[in-house]
């Protein structure tokens, strides 16, 4: 790789499997994931990487329950509060299901699992407390180091490097139920393709969404592009009757303690019009994914009545309920 060359798919699978069996060292392991800061990666390595991940996961059963995960890639660094893991709050307060896939913070101060352990949340892999999380609040967390041996593996090296990573890419791709809806943001218009190429392969009613600012979903602070099995579209906030946001304004603040208080705000419907207005339009995409036939004004005005009407933070005090 140091050469310029690239690995096949299975050559790329046999290294994360022998990640995952804890073959390599750490200084093995910083190199390795240091290349992929050096180039783009592959479609053949990130289905290859997919592949082994998704090989060794540890599987959970919902049936054919309609859910969605709403995830970033993360690595895009902004520092954001944790817009995915409110929108899926947001969501839930609607009435749908939230199978979300997440893991600590690797290269921001709050990761999905940051913020939900500082309300006191326990990460389980208990199959009825899942189905009942899922049933009772509308949301099942999966924290990723329960469920894909791989991502465990190499967390404290992820975390060492304080950078953007391939695993960055990897993490929307490799959840352990394999929804069939994904909102999925990413932090460049490449990536976006690509999620939407690998999406439609695998069958996923994936929506992928990128700020052109740079931002892994819809920020608000400048013109995003949206591409669903629809097709691509570009919009600009104001299209959406949302006012544009300065980034400052989504900062999730200098620690975790910081990032959970906007969260709070948030859901509770009294944090500031930017923070808020970020939420609904990430939680109107996801709606609008898994309810194609509603136009986008109605899946923002559900999205702003979740919040306002208390049933995203009802959701949310039920989840913890659940999970403590």
């Amino acid at each position: 790789m140091f050469d310029h060359k690239s690995l096949s798919r299975e050559e790329s699978r046999q290294v994360l499997l022998n990640i995952a069996d804890g073959l390599y060292n750490d200084a093995q392991l910083s190199a390795f994931m240091t290349v992929y800061l050096m180039r783009s990666i592959t479609l053949d390595e990130l289905t290859g990487f997919r592949d082994a991940i998704l090989e060794r996961r540890n599987p959970v059963d919902f049936g054919n329950i309609k859910a969605i995960d709403i995830v970033g890639t993360g690595g895009d660094g902004k520092n954001t509060f944790n817009i995915s893991t409110a929108s899926c709050f947001v969501v839930a307060g609607t009435g749908r299901k939230v199978v979300k896939h997440g893991n600590y913070g690797a290269s921001s101060i709050s990761g999905a699992s940051n913020v939900l352990e500082q309300h006191g949340v326990h990460f389980t892999s208990d199959p009825d407390i899942l189905n009942r999380s899922l049933d009772e609040s509308g949301v099942c967390y999966l924290h990723a180091p329960f469920f894909s041996p791989a991502l465990k593996s190499v967390a404290s090296v992820r975390k060492a490097l304080g950078v953007r990573t391939f695993f960055n890419m990897l993490g929307p791709l490799v959840n352990p139920v394999m929804p069939k809806h994904q909102l999925l943001g990413v932090y460049n218009l490449k990536l976006l393709r690509l999620y939407s190429y690998i999406a439609r392969r695998e069958g996923i009613d994936c929506t992928v969404v990128h700020s052109l600012d740079g931002y892994d979903e819809i920020s608000l602070t400048s013109l995003f592009k949206v591409s669903s099995s629809e097709g691509e579209r570009l919009y600009d906030p104001s299209q959406l009757g949302f006012e544009t946001a300065r980034q400052e304004e989504l900062s999730g603040g200098d620690t975790v303690q910081e990032a959970a208080g906007i969260f709070d705000r948030v859901l509770a419907g009294t944090a500031s019009r930017a923070q808020i207005d970020c939420v609904v339009a990430n939680s109107a995409f996801a709606i609008l994914t898994l309810e194609p036939s509603l136009s986008i004004n109605e899946a923002i005005s559900q999205a702003r009545e979740s919040i306002t009407s208390g049933a995203a933070l009802g959701a949310f005090r039920k989840f913890v309920e659940i999970n403590r």
